[in-house]
């Protein structure tokens, strides 16, 4: 199938934006069969508000600054910034324990801790 470049209008915002042969592919090889009916910024945007990062304090989407909590290493009492609240039902590690606690147990992982990089295992 051949493509061309397309002007569309945006539902959200009214404004013309190219849906370009290189995503008109795209759509085709992922079986897509509408065209987008957003421009890339209200697309950009909506899809920011659905995934919860939409303005909150320390958020950027994805790749964005998480909100950061202190915690106290359940191994050697150091600070820990971990990306989530803690419950205090499960040990939080500081990084340096954690790679230690993890390196030790058999395949790699542990149970029941959780590191200040956000993994729970």
């Amino acid at each position: 199938m051949n493509f061309v470049d397309k002007t569309l209008t945006c539902r959200d915002c009214g404004a013309a934006f190219t849906f370009t042969v290189g995503e008109q592919e795209f759509h085709a090889e992922k079986g897509f069969t509408n065209e987008p009916g957003r421009c890339p910024d209200c697309r950009a945007r909506r899809r920011s508000e659905r995934d919860g990062y939409g303005g909150g304090s320390g958020s950027g989407g994805y790749g964005g600054q998480r909100e950061m909590f202190s915690a106290t290493c359940s191994s050697c009492g150091k600070e820990a910034k971990v990306p989530f609240q803690p419950r205090g039902d499960k040990p939080v590690y500081c990084s340096d324990c954690f790679r230690s606690q993890s390196g030790s147990s058999s395949g790699g992982r542990r149970s029941g801790g959780y590191s200040d990089r956000g993994s729970r295992w």
